[in-house]
């Protein structure tokens, strides 16, 4: 909080700055559309300006980006491969069906998340979390109109799934260093390592490029929609509650909707629209239930 800030002053700066963190969030959905180049090459490219916005922050703000304790490098390393796969993973989704089908599917995280935290932190789990976990599972159903690896929904979905599940590991992870480390420290590694890992694929794919006009789209990816929402959904943390975090974050999947039918006319179908309300419904619902039990700060992609 700033000095000259009060309490209330500081809370509504703080909403403002969430509320845009998730807009830019959902946004970033449509530009796997936009950019008609393979999925690797365009997170190559998000995570390479990514990284190099994040730095220059770094540098100006005078802020450590040393590892805090000895084997720290070994996990934020980890951390960056797993970011890259999440993020090539839910383009996918996107890219083989919807923004909307693709955002819903990477939406079933938390209830991926309380299936398997009681695991690794042997837990026993709570009876109203299995029953969440079946909703979703109602909303998937809901949403695939036929299981078939023909079907460009259940590729979306299956894509969708794997990236939750990728990215509710990586949360996990991440969950222990948030104290050691800032929010743009941890990502400036995780994207720096995204980068690099990506970098012989892109360059194997030879003459493959972004064309002129598609730059400024790669610059807007990776300096707005990337290093600037991260720092936003970061600074956001600091005067508000996790409930108001979680829920607020639980509206992307029909921010990116809307934004997809304004930029890339795509209507969702009544199954998509049925299928997402049950599976953003069960999950507003362990959101809210969970930040109430156990106060934690959210995450997002």
């Amino acid at each position: 909080m700033r000095a000259n800030d009060n309490p209330e002053r500081a809370r509504t700066r703080s909403l403002i700055e969430l509320n845009v963190a998730v807009i830019l969030f959902s946004g970033t959905s449509l530009f796997a559309k936009i950019i008609d180049l393979p999925v690797p090459y365009i997170i190559f490219g998000r995570s390479a300006i990514a990284a190099i916005a994040l730095l220059v922050a770094t540098l100006v703000t005078r802020t450590s980006i040393r590892p805090a304790k000895r084997g720290d490098l070994k996990v934020l390393v980890g951390l960056g491969v797993m970011l890259a796969v999440h993020w090539i993973t839910y383009f996918q989704a996107i890219r083989v069906s919807t923004v909307a089908v693709g955002t819903i599917a990477l939406h079933t995280y938390p209830i991926i998340t309380v299936l398997v935290e009681p695991i690794v932190e042997r837990k026993r789990m709570r009876p109203i979390d299995a029953v969440l976990a079946l909703i979703v599972l109602l909303g998937i159903v809901v949403l695939v109109p036929e299981f078939s690896l023909t079907s460009s929904v259940s590729q979306g979905v299956l894509w969708g799934t794997l990236s939750a599940a990728i990215f509710t590991a990586r949360n996990l992870i991440v969950r222990r260093f948030v104290q050691r480390y800032s929010g743009s420290t941890l990502m400036l590694y995780q994207t720096g390592v995204s980068a690099l890992v990506l970098l012989p694929v892109v360059a194997l794919t030879g003459g493959i490029g972004p064309t002129i006009a598609e730059w400024p789209a790669f610059l807007l990816l990776g300096t707005i929609f990337t290093a600037l929402t991260q720092s936003l959904y970061a600074g956001s943390l600091r005067n508000l509650s996790a409930t108001t975090v979680s829920i607020i974050a639980t509206m992307l999947p029909l921010y990116s909707a809307i934004m997809a039918i304004i930029f890339l006319n795509e209507v969702p179908t009544i199954r998509t629209i049925l299928g997402g309300g049950i599976v953003v419904g069960a999950v507003l619902i362990e959101t809210a239930r969970a930040t109430r039990v156990r106060p934690k700060r959210g995450a997002t992609a």
